[in-house]
């Protein structure tokens, strides 16, 4: 009973984190995996980047690196929160039924 208490907990607080993440953390990876890129590529080239092919490619995988990394750790710290308010909210055994259990 507490172990499947655990899991359902961890499968609400999954979606409530990804949920989370469609609601609030789309614009957050967008805007920092295209800053973090445009970072990186200027520490790269020693200067101001010209904006060519290759560094509008790069921003665009960076963008799609900064959503993916958001919505990792949004699922991730969502699954977390909910395991650990599964495991708080499941039932416990008594210290008599525990006591008989490992008597039996």
């Amino acid at each position: 009973m507490k172990n499947e208490t655990v899991k359902a907990g961890m499968k609400i607080g999954a979606v409530v984190g990804g949920v989370f993440f469609l609601v609030f953390g789309v614009m957050g990876g967008f805007y920092f995996g295209s800053y973090g890129t445009l970072i990186l590529l200027t520490k790269l080239m020693g200067g101001t980047v010209e904006p060519t092919l290759f560094v509008r490619a790069a921003i665009v995988v960076g963008i799609g690196v900064g959503i993916a990394a958001t919505a990792t750790v949004s699922i991730v710290v969502g699954g977390l929160l909910g395991t650990a308010v599964g495991f708080i909210v499941s039932p416990r055994k008594s210290l008599e039924e525990a006591k008989a259990a490992s008597k039996a």
